[in-house]
């Protein structure tokens, strides 16, 4: 694997959906513990963020599949929307072109196979433990949540304990507020840089 990287910008926010009772939803020991797309289960701390307030829509709209239930249906105050930035001169392997894809032997497709389903972890756990083992911050990649792959998120490794990510909002935004948000502007924040 030869990664193709990219530079995080400094003082750019991320977002994250987050249950409202969570104590500490900035936290990326959870995801070592239970695992996630990008790190098997009981490995390393990774914080996953979304690039967008669209990508964090559809990752509550992807939970929410096979159900009944949309998210129009859901409460108010069902999730929450934690803006944070993270520590500067993070550099990420890229996993948003085909080539970066293929530099991670991964599908060009990426989110899909080439059967059109979304690839399983168990295949992008490897990979996640690949980059992490060269001394990457995480991946800058297409999300999952949208398998046009347009929508952007971020699996980030936190170089130590003291490295974290911090709130830019003391008050996390409940689903009412963002639910129909489709831009940046929506949610009282400036247009974002996107990693290059």
């Amino acid at each position: 694997m030869k990664a193709r990287t990219v530079r995080l910008p400094d003082g750019r926010v991320w977002l994250r959906v987050a249950d409202p009772d969570w104590t500490d939803p900035l936290d990326a020991s959870h995801a070592a513990e239970r695992g996630g797309r990008w790190n098997p289960p009981d490995s390393y701390p990774t914080l996953y963020l979304n690039g967008d307030v669209g990508t964090a829509r559809a990752q509550i709209e992807r939970m929410l599949a096979g159900s009944a239930v949309r998210i129009d249906d859901l409460d108010d105050d069902a999730y929450v929307l934690v803006v944070a930035t993270l520590p500067g001169s993070q550099v990420c392997a890229n996993a948003t072109t085909p080539a970066a894809l293929r530099a991670l032997d991964l599908p060009a497709s990426y989110p899909l196979d080439s059967a059109g389903v979304v690839l399983p972890v168990g295949v992008c756990q490897p990979v996640g433990m690949q980059v992490k083992s060269a001394g990457l911050r995480g991946l800058w990649c297409r999300s999952a949540s949208m398998s046009d792959g347009t929508g952007r998120e971020l699996a980030w490794f936190p170089a130590g304990a003291r490295s974290r990510a911090r709130r830019v909002w003391r008050k996390a935004l409940p689903l009412g507020r963002w639910r129909h948000a489709t831009s940046w502007a929506d949610i009282g924040l400036d247009e974002q840089r996107d990693p290059d």
